[in-house]
């Protein structure tokens, strides 16, 4: 089922490792009366996936001053994550999805074999704008993974909520 903008936005709890190494959890709820810009992306240490993270990091503050924070989720691991995020200067919170639940619940994994080379599990190039009171006001779910969100729209919509 996907999500379109209206929906309350399905809460989850994700492990993220941060630059200091530390596990922790990391929930939708702790973002509660901030408004989230959830980007799902498909897999670390890819080309778009590399650049999408590596723009909105160097832009982060942007987002701030919208009011907003901006999450990146994918069915990598922690490890994965941590590594490639150390790699690239990422410093936006990615958070492993491994088990694909949040992806699932979302509706952002490709078919079986949909992905390139028939690869199954990975979640599409998304992009989901949460408000303060945890509903969805932009939703984005790309067939392409060589394609970006519109992070013009994006910004946009968070502009109107404040």
């Amino acid at each position: 089922m996907e999500l379109k903008t209206g929906d309350t936005a399905p809460v989850f709890t994700l492990k993220s490792k941060n630059q200091t190494g530390e596990i922790k959890d990391v929930s939708l709820a702790d973002y509660k009366g901030k408004n989230v810009v959830i980007l799902f992306y498909p897999l670390s240490f890819t080309g778009v996936c590399t650049t999408e993270m590596c723009t909105v990091s160097e832009g982060f503050e942007q987002y701030g001053n919208l009011n907003a924070e901006v999450i990146g989720i994918s069915v990598d691991s922690i490890f994965s994550q941590e590594a490639w995020a150390k790699q690239n200067g990422i410093t936006i919170a990615v958070l492993s999805d491994f088990n694909r639940e949040v992806c699932s619940r979302y509706g952002t994994l490709y078919a079986d074999g949909g992905f390139v080379l028939g690869m199954n599990g990975v979640s599409k190039r998304s992009a989901f704008v949460v408000d303060k009171e945890g509903i969805i006001k932009y939703a984005e779910i790309l067939e392409d993974a060589g394609t970006l969100p519109d992070f013009d729209k994006i910004k946009e919509v968070l502009k109107s909520l404040n």
